[in-house]
């Protein structure tokens, strides 16, 4: 581009830039987090921030793009910055819509600072005002609910670890009730029981599991793989120590050809 149409291309742009309210730039830090360019949208929200009236949802926006940018990066210092502007939300001036993300961004603070337990209860709040219609997003946030209560369990003793396996299949059952197509509930209802010492059920599960999802195309493709690596390197090994203690090994081999057998059958 010649140096004269760069000039003027730039100083449209800063036009634009400059010409823009405060709740553009609030749009536009939305746009920019569901993008996944984090910097560009925490930057935007801050900017936005400034404006009171939009303090608090330009705060939840920043908040929540620093938590995700935490998840690439691993740097402490965004779960810090996040919590510091989830603290500068006020829920009274927030959407509806947006109570429903704080929620999930408070949960998301919470697991992200070893709170495993707590970030569930909100996770588990948030799944109430959640509609099913909104599946992927019902999806994803039932996930973060299983994983943290999953987590939690890890770190209980054994009696507690069990009622948290409990509560994660109670949930996982009911959801497959309502929705029999839903891919997180089918992947965690096999791993909790895994998890709550019914080897016999996960195993079943993950069977039904697989046939359910092998009828959703993309959709289930990574259901599909999450399921995979949960039989190979979970169930099987586990279930193979289970049946047949003196040569584990051999039954293994028997359970990995069954399970290939079961995905070819299924296979589209």
């Amino acid at each position: 581009m010649p140096p004269i149409r760069s000039v003027i291309t730039l100083a449209l742009v800063l036009a634009a830039t400059s010409a823009a309210g405060p709740r553009d730039v609030l749009s536009r830090a939305k746009q920019l987090y569901n993008g996944a360019q984090y910097g560009e949208a925490i930057d935007a929200a801050r900017d936005a921030a400034r404006t009171p009236a939009l303090a608090s949802a330009a705060q939840l926006v920043a908040a929540r793009a620093l938590l995700e940018r935490f998840r690439a990066s691993n740097d402490e210092d965004d779960t810090r910055q996040a919590r510091e502007a989830l603290k500068q939300v006020r829920a009274a001036d927030l959407t509806d819509e947006d109570r429903v993300e704080l929620t999930i961004a408070l949960g998301e603070s919470l697991y992200f600072d070893g709170q495993a337990g707590a970030a569930a209860e909100q996770f588990e709040l948030a799944l109430g005002r959640v509609e099913r219609k909104a599946a992927v997003r019902r999806e994803r946030l039932l996930d973060w609910w299983a994983t943290a209560l999953d987590r939690q369990s890890q770190s209980s003793a054994e009696p507690v670890a069990r009622i948290l396996q409990a509560r994660i299949i109670r949930r996982m059952e009911d959801e497959l009730r309502v929705d029999m197509g839903a891919t997180v509930a089918s992947y965690w209802l096999a791993a909790a029981a895994r998890s709550s010492g019914d080897i016999e059920r996960a195993w079943d599960a993950a069977i039904a599991g697989w046939v359910r999802v092998s009828q959703l195309g993309p959709r289930g493709a990574s259901a599909r793989g999450e399921l995979d690596a949960l039989v190979t390197r979970a169930i099987i090994p586990d279930r193979a120590r289970a049946v047949s203690p003196a040569s584990p090994d051999a039954a293994a081999a028997t359970m990995r050809s069954q399970w290939e057998a079961l995905k070819q059958a299924w296979s589209s």
